[in-house]
């Protein structure tokens, strides 16, 4: 790949900024003891020969041992490294605790698999029972415990090519912070880190009531364990790690784009607000999603409702609640929240310490009026969300089963009365499920990216982007039950149009409209994170500052872009 173009103006931190990062509020770096399986051994100790003879570009030396990738260089063009552990395994004793220290493991680790996602209740955006990937039996993990604990991982991509102080791109991924795995097919970053020429990571985090839990008994005095973030200290800890091993990546620590979808861009605003993150992030990239909150008595009162849940299921108990709660399998932890209907854990919680009490001031008080933001909404996000008005007629299992087994090339005869009910139906008349949709995506969504971007407005900041994806070229019935729909700008934004949640929308016939719009917003993601603006020639227009939107579409051939503007 080509270097940065001569010209660009990389943003780099103020000074008050770079020490910031040296703070004693920064919680000590995360390191993993890891024993290297002895079958391993050969080619660990092989690898550490080749690369003093220059064979092998893999091998990084990172602040918590050596590791070794995958050398993809003659097939995507890229390197990877894959299932880093950036902290301590949060289990037993440290669950429900800020991410501890790792030792430091000195043989030459393989990082070539992805790590397990974390523990969940499966949904539609969740690993399969079988591990850390997509397969139809997803469907069988459905209101099941998946994940696994030990998982505080990230991923690493980049082009394979000598270029340093390449951008970063840290990706945080989304499933109401309750679901969600770095390892998702939708995320695979080679396509993102050849074209955008950048590092590109993804990172695994505690969700549901292993990421955000504020209950009695927890702090034992500790402020960070008493605030309930314990996903949010994750993804701290996750960005402290690149900061320290960006340059051993290729890539500049001090031009790091934390970039995230839904929760995951909820996320990226909490960590716009937190102290902790304070002169880590330098440019933000949220895709619908708004700084969101809960409040600490909304997540006391939903702790208690867990306590009562787990308390009537082992009335004959003598342990404390906390002991209680400690003493469960994460899986069995996860029953019991699904049988009484807890699955969905507030988050994120303003507690005043790792998230300010009143976040919106914080946004408003300029700390982050030097931080450039590329926002993004679909225009139809709420036809993701079907389920939660009762809109869908098949069971998710039902449906899961339906989409992931659909040809986009052979639609066959499924039509929308096959997978909306009737009261829906047309779906273009008054309160139809066009209407009811749109109703969501404001309240759910467009509402609050709007009061966020505001608020950095109100702060002085000059540097707001936002874009609406209105791409709905599906084959029938999809594009009118999903069309523009939550999170189908992803494969976008990563070019990634294999298997995935949204297969059933790429055909061939769409493909070379749907490839070009890909391209061009993958070169705006290049230049923002190079230059901190979005624009380029290939637009052919303008990409006006909010409240300007640019309003991404195509047809079958064609990109077609335009202008909308929201207050």
């Amino acid at each position: 790949m080509p270097a940065v173009p001569s010209g660009a103006v990389i943003v780099r931190e103020p000074a008050e900024r770079r020490r910031a990062r040296s703070s004693p509020l920064r919680p000590i770096l995360g390191v993993v003891l890891v024993t290297a399986v002895l079958t391993a051994m050969p080619f660990a100790r092989a690898s550490a020969d080749a690369v003093q003879h220059g064979k092998e570009p893999t091998l990084v030396r990172t602040t918590l041992g050596p590791i070794v990738g995958r050398d993809e260089g003659r097939s995507s063009g890229t390197y990877s490294w894959l299932g880093i552990p950036y902290a301590a395994p949060p289990v037993g004793d440290l669950r429900w605790r800020p991410p501890k220290p790792h030792q430091p493991w000195a043989d030459v680790r393989r990082a070539q698999q992805y790590g397990s996602g974390c523990t969940q209740p499966g949904r539609f955006f969740s690993p399969s029972p079988n591990g850390p990937f997509y397969d139809l039996a997803v469907r069988d993990g459905l209101r099941q415990p998946v994940g696994e604990e030990d998982c505080l991982t990230l991923n690493v991509f980049r082009p394979s090519t000598s270029q340093r102080n390449l951008p970063v791109v840290f990706f945080i991924h989304g499933g109401s912070n309750v679901v969600g795995y770095s390892a998702d097919p939708m995320y695979d970053g080679r396509e993102l880190a050849r074209r955008a020429g950048a590092v590109v990571v993804t990172v695994n985090y505690r969700v549901g009531i292993f990421g955000w839990l504020s209950a009695e008994g927890l702090g034992d005095g500790d402020p960070l364990s008493a605030s309930g973030n314990f996903g949010t200290l994750d993804l701290v800890d996750a960005l402290r790690f690149i900061d320290k091993n960006a340059r051993k990546f290729g890539g500049d620590p001090d031009n790091i784009s934390v970039m995230g979808q839904s929760a995951g861009a909820v996320n990226v605003w909490s960590l716009l607000v937190s102290p902790l993150a304070r002169g880590m992030v330098d440019k933000a990239i949220p895709l619908s999603g708004g700084l969101s909150t809960r409040s600490v008595a909304n997540a006391r009162a939903y702790a208690d409702r867990v306590m009562q849940a787990v308390k009537s299921d082992h009335p004959s108990s003598s342990k404390s609640d906390i002991d209680l709660l400690r003493s469960l399998s994460a899986d069995d932890l996860v029953r019991v929240l699904v049988r009484h209907q807890l699955d969905a854990t507030p988050a994120v919680i303003a507690d005043g310490a790792v998230i300010p009490s009143d976040p919106y001031a914080v946004l408003e008080s300029g700390v982050d009026r030097d931080v450039p933001v590329l926002a993004g909404n679909t225009l139809e996000e709420g036809k993701l969300f079907g389920s939660s008005i009762g809109a869908h007629k098949p069971s998710d299992y039902d449906r899961f089963t339906v989409q992931y087994l659909f040809d986009p090339d052979n639609p066959g005869t499924l039509t929308t009365s096959d997978l909306l009910r009737d009261e829906y139906l047309p779906v273009d008349k008054p309160e139809g499920w066009n209407d009811a949709a749109a109703a969501l995506t404001e309240s759910v969504f467009t509402g609050i990216n709007r009061d966020s971007l505001n608020a950095l407005a109100r702060s002085g900041n000059r540097s707001l982007y936002h874009y609406r994806f209105d791409w709905n070229q599906e084959p029938a019935p999809f594009d009118q039950v999903y069309g523009a729909v939550h999170a189908i700008d992803l494969p976008f934004v990563f070019r990634n149009f294999g298997r995935n949640v949204f297969s059933y929308a790429f055909s061939q016939q769409n493909q070379p409209g749907r490839l070009r719009l890909s391209d061009l917003m993958i070169a705006s993601i290049r230049n923002f994170v190079n230059k901190g603006s979005p624009q380029h020639r290939g637009l052919g227009r303008t990409w006006d500052q909010w409240p300007a939107s640019l309003v991404l579409d195509a047809d079958d051939q064609r990109v077609h872009l335009g202008s909308t503007t929201d207050r």
